[in-house]
């Protein structure tokens, strides 16, 4: 196609926006337009499908609405180019620079292209962005699903509500994207940097996070089920969970204990959560009191002001729970691994024994902690009286203010530990008890 030709066809489209007399459409299906400029065009509308526009630079163009059904886009300039609705199924935009792109609602999921002037078998193909520039395009809505966005730069690009199931992001940069209410079922997310992502009720069921980096990323809300958080860098992350986002017998079990709290056992049935998975769940205010809860894990959960009384969470693994202010008196922690813990203002005391006519019989059922892992864990203004400490690890725990008034720490490790104000048990040598 001349140049001449290609104006021709631009200027006809352009009427037919208009809807002026002498106008067409710009039909350029299958054509090769590589490396032509169609800087500030209108092309809303167009049809480019098959067409090859790779080297092409659309910056400042509409291409609304436009239809680019396995268009060729490798290395194109697209910076500002706005793609509402634009049909990019089957696209490849291999190391396209898509800076500041409008892609709501943009379809680039697979798709195939048949060409009837030659033989061939059709096969669906992925859309391909791997390398692309995306760096705060907006792709809100869009529909990506199995679309491969390897090492891709996406920094706050905006994809809220976007469909994003099954595609490939390893490798990509992804700071400060938002991800907010996303589908990201199943999608590689290995390697990628999502520092400072906002993930807010996003669906990342079975997603792979390897190696990935959470830094300071929002993930409340979020489905986590199936995803491997090991080895991932969640600092500063906020991973909380509401119980909804869990299994329907996590869900029912935590609703049978709140009747059965509410009602004096007359209704509902203790909750027995024996080695089930509850990281980063969000149980702020919760009454668990006299909850089975051993094997558990709490990696991480939200248990600030709630209630763990007479609870065994024996052998749990507590690391970096929040029991801020929550009230653990009588619970069975012996052998948890709550390294890195937060328990200021926690009590953690004594249950006074009762007797079969309800009233006090001067006999205390203290916390059991022995063998308990707290190394860094914090513990500021804690109330621990009667606790039995015996063989814990307090290494580099921080007991500022802490209250272990007749505590066994016999055999506890506090190298390292922040004892300033801390009111520790008077030791006794076992000879003296002779």
């Amino acid at each position: 196609m001349t140049p001449h030709e290609l104006i021709a066809i631009l200027e006809k489209h352009d009427r037919w926006l208009k809807k002026k007399n002498g106008g067409a459409r710009a039909m350029l299906a299958l054509t090769d337009l590589q490396g032509t400029n169609f800087v500030g065009a209108n092309l809303q509308s167009a049809k480019f499908s098959g067409a090859n526009l790779s080297l092409c630079d659309f910056s400042e163009a509409n291409l609304s609405m436009s239809d680019l059904f396995a268009a060729k886009l490798n290395k194109a300039v697209l910076i500002h180019t706005n793609l509402y609705r634009a049909d990019l199924r089957g696209a490849s935009l291999r190391g396209a620079r898509l800076k500041g792109a409008i892609l709501r609602e943009a379809d680039l999921r697979g798709g195939a292209l048949l060409d009837r002037r030659g033989p061939g078998q059709v096969t669906v193909q992925p859309s391909d962005l791997a390398g692309a520039d995306m760096d705060e395009a907006s792709l809100s809505s869009a529909n990506l699903a199995g679309a491969d966005l390897r090492d891709c730069s996406m920094v706050g690009a905006d994809c809220e509500g976007a469909q994003l199931s099954g595609c490939n992001l390893m490798n990509s940069v992804l700071k400060s994207v938002n991800f907010a209410r996303c589908d990201l079922r199943g999608a590689n997310l290995a390697n990628t940097n999502l520092t400072g992502a906002v993930l807010k009720g996003a669906n990342l069921m079975g997603a792979s996070l390897a190696g990935a980096n959470l830094r300071n990323a929002d993930l409340m809300g979020a489905n986590l089920e199936g995803v491997d958080l090991t080895g991932v860098d969640t600092t500063g992350a906020n991973l909380a969970r509401s119980a909804e986002h869990y299994p329907e017998n996590i869900q029912k079990a935590l609703a049978d204990h709140y009747a059965w709290i509410n009602t004096n056992g007359a209704r509902g049935a203790r909750a027995i959560l024996v080695g089930e998975d509850l990281q980063h769940i969000d149980l702020i205010g919760v009454n668990l009191s006299g909850a089975d809860l051993r094997n558990v894990n709490l990696a991480g959960a939200k248990l600030r002001e709630s209630l763990l009384i007479m609870s065994d969470l024996s052998n749990a693994n507590l690391t970096g729970c929040d029991f801020t202010s929550a009230t653990l008196d009588g619970a069975n922690l012996r052998g948890c691994d709550l390294s890195g813990a937060k328990l200021d203002l926690a009590e953690v005391g004594s249950v006074d024994i009762k007797g079969p006519d309800g009233k006090p019989t001067g006999r205390l059922w203290p916390a059991n902690l022995a063998g308990t892992k707290l190394v860094r864990a914090s513990l500021v203004k804690t109330k621990m009286r009667n606790v039995n400490l015996a063989g814990a690890d307090l290494r580099g725990a921080d007991l500022t203010g802490a209250n272990l008034i007749d505590a066994n720490i016999r055999g506890a490790e506090l190298d390292g530990a922040i004892l300033q104000g801390t009111a520790m048990p008077v030791m006794v040598d076992d000879d003296d008890d002779l």
